[in-house]
């Protein structure tokens, strides 16, 4: 075995102060040998069968990892400016997506939309638009064969990527259609957890329960988990949106119970490429299994859209699901009406009433959501919807 002070990265040359060990392969045989993490350009490696493992990259490392890299790359970069290189090169690309992610960073853009716009300014890239030339990107974005809210993300994304560098453009005209969201029904969703394991199922669930966001819910920390009162705390919104408190069930306190506590984070701390792609692939298989490609449909956003239309059907209070969703804008929320109506419209006609005099019986008929309608010889007429 090579002492580990004489270790070197293969890719960059990096010397053992720079490599840390990275965990363990299995042998077919049985043996493991050790593996390396280059802390430099982000090479993984292992000494023994070189030929066959060496090609193997972290790709998918989360957040921490991929800025890492971008940043070692803008390094480079800029030592290819100072030494006087004027072409643009791939290099130069890195280092400005780097440092508009840290001008995001700096001025509170939250996790999720970094990654958005980066991706989005890296893909106009790749599609060969001059970043440095607001005309040229336009003729790309021309050609751009996507939807319109993409196009919308990609026209928001290089109009800060210029205010970053203090330059304006006119931004060619996008206008975005929202389009209905696909609501399940709650037995098709809860065939999708109960088919799609352990831990994926509790992510599920909290989602059905709560209705918070994909992101909202992987950064959930245990501290903000009370299962004995059985409530979870969301202190962190996306979208700068309200903090809210959620009762939920005795079955998603169980299923919490049984997650192993290995860090401080609930549901670990995988990125958000690999937690959809196993998503992806457990849906796909609970689809086939069911025989139900409705379940292909049902995305993460999908239970919240379906949270929020029941909470409407239940209580008719608009202004409770905008706070519920945690939602700024009430603009926003109205669209779970247009959904509720025509979801229920056979139930839209069916109600509870309910007749009284009493001050108590009315205030008890109030709390469990009747509402007054008139009154007639001394009684007053309350309805609910069935």
């Amino acid at each position: 075995m090579q002492a580990v002070a004489s270790l070197a990265c293969p890719s960059c040359g990096s010397g053992s102060d720079r490599l840390y060990k990275d965990g363990l392969r299995y042998l077919s045989n049985g043996e493991t040998v050790q593996r390396w993490l280059c802390r430099v350009c982000g090479y993984r490696f292992s000494l023994e069968n070189r030929k066959s493992y060496n090609n193997c990259r972290t790709n998918r490392r989360g957040d921490a990892y991929q800025e890492t890299k971008l940043l070692v790359e803008a390094e480079k970069a800029l030592e290819k400016r100072e030494a006087g290189a004027t072409e643009q090169t791939q290099a130069d690309i890195k280092g400005k997506l780097v440092e508009f992610l840290w001008y995001m960073k700096k001025n509170g853009y939250s996790q999720e939309t970094i990654s958005t716009y980066v991706y989005a300014i890296k893909k106009l890239s790749e599609n060969g638009a001059n970043l440095a030339n607001p005309e040229h990107v336009k003729e790309v974005l021309a050609g751009f064969d996507v939807s319109s809210a993409y196009r919308h993300n990609i026209i928001a994304a290089y109009t800060l990527y210029l205010k970053m560098q203090g330059l304006k453009w006119e931004p060619p005209i996008c206008n975005v259609t929202r389009s209905l969201p696909f609501i399940p029904t709650e037995r098709e969703l809860d065939d999708l957890i109960a088919a799609v394991g352990k831990k994926t199922g509790c992510f599920l669930q909290l989602l059905k329960e709560t209705g918070m966001r994909r992101g909202e819910a992987a950064g959930l920390k245990w501290v903000n988990v009370d299962l004995q009162r059985k409530t979870v705390t969301l202190n962190t919104p996306e979208k700068r949106g309200n903090s809210r408190i959620f009762s939920i069930s005795d079955k998603l306190v169980n299923m919490l119970a049984t997650l192993p506590k290995t860090n401080e984070y609930v549901f670990g701390s995988n990125s958000k490429i690999s937690r959809a792609s196993v998503f992806y692939k457990l849906r796909k298989k609970a689809a086939r299994k069911l025989c139900n490609p409705r379940l292909l449909k049902v995305g993460f956003h999908t239970f919240r859209h379906w949270k929020a239309t029941m909470l409407y059907h239940q209580t008719k209070d608009i202004v409770l699901v905008k706070e519920f969703l945690g939602h700024r804008s009430l603009d926003t929320t109205l669209l779970y009406i247009q959904l509720e109506k025509a979801l229920f419209n056979e139930e839209a006609n069916e109600f509870h009433v309910k007749a009284t005099s009493n001050p108590e019986e009315i205030k008890a008929l109030l709390e469990v959501g009747f509402e007054y309608v008139c009154s007639k010889d001394g009684l007053m007429f309350f309805r609910r919807r069935k």
